[in-house]
């Protein structure tokens, strides 16, 4: 669990992370006095961001499958003396009652989802009438890996799409929530570039899982990692995935 904690802070300290996630919160302007909801909360940091938002009049709420994630996430907010909860659940049974929040966002969670519908509708019935909703994710299609050959990059990429429940989750964001009801208000991306710290490991992940799958051979693996290598020493890399984020609210009951 630490080595995802790890993981994920390094993500949350990318640029384009953390621009994805200021322009998430100013778009869903978060007002005192609100109910938010963080759906796959993680390490609790856009919780307490909610926090500071709704300040002592509203509630910031965090629901995570992993109770490990969730002690870490308590951890940091009474470390930060703010203010949150943190619930054990997922996305397709969220443990509230109907029109329970204003707010509720969800960041790079339906692309582990089988059915996203399902996590839509349950998002649906916890907001209230006239609430918000922000859901952001990746479309591992768009992921460029640089230097390398190309073919053996490609397959790589191919085969994670292939174990991926949902790996080009990004581009179908808006799709959903038309279909469970919400009107768009706004939409935004970001093409996501990794630095050498978090360009190894998630290198490292995709190689690990093509080499298992048959896609690539030791020896190409051993020569696309000797060519990343190189490239970072000399600055010549990147890897970079297209976020995508749509922002909706559900109308009025009629």
């Amino acid at each position: 669990m630490a080595v995802l904690i790890r993981v994920l802070d390094l993500q949350a300290a990318l640029p384009g992370i953390r621009r994805m996630r200021r322009w998430g919160h100013r778009a869903l302007d978060t007002a005192p006095g609100e109910r938010a909801l963080d759906v796959g909360s993680g390490t609790g940091s856009e919780v307490l961001e909610f926090a500071r938002r709704v300040g002592d009049r509203g509630e910031a709420v965090g629901v995570d499958p992993n109770p490990a994630m969730l002690a870490a996430a308590r951890e940091r907010a009474a470390a930060a003396g703010v203010e949150a909860r943190f619930v054990e659940g997922d996305a397709y049974r969220l443990p509230f009652e109907d029109d329970s929040f204003d707010v509720v966002r969800c960041e790079r969670v339906y692309q582990h989802l089988d059915d996203p519908t399902a996590a839509t509708a349950e998002i649906a019935r916890v907001l209230r009438p006239g609430g918000r909703a922000l859901l952001v994710d990746t479309d591992w299609q768009t992921a460029i890996l640089h230097p390398g050959d190309p073919a053996v990059v490609a397959r790589m990429t191919a085969a994670m799409l292939d174990t991926t429940p949902n790996a080009t989750a990004g581009r179908s964001l808006r799709g959903l929530l038309v279909a469970a009801g919400f009107d768009i208000d706004d939409m935004g991306s970001e093409a996501v570039i990794w630095d050498p710290v978090t360009v190894r490991p998630m290198f490292d992940q995709l190689g690990r899982r093509a080499l298992a799958n048959g896609v690539i051979t030791q020896q190409e693996r051993d020569d696309l990692t000797a060519a990343i290598d190189a490239g970072i020493a000399i600055g010549d890399y990147l890897l970079s995935v297209t976020m995508f984020a749509v922002l909706a609210h559900l109308p009025p009951r009629r």
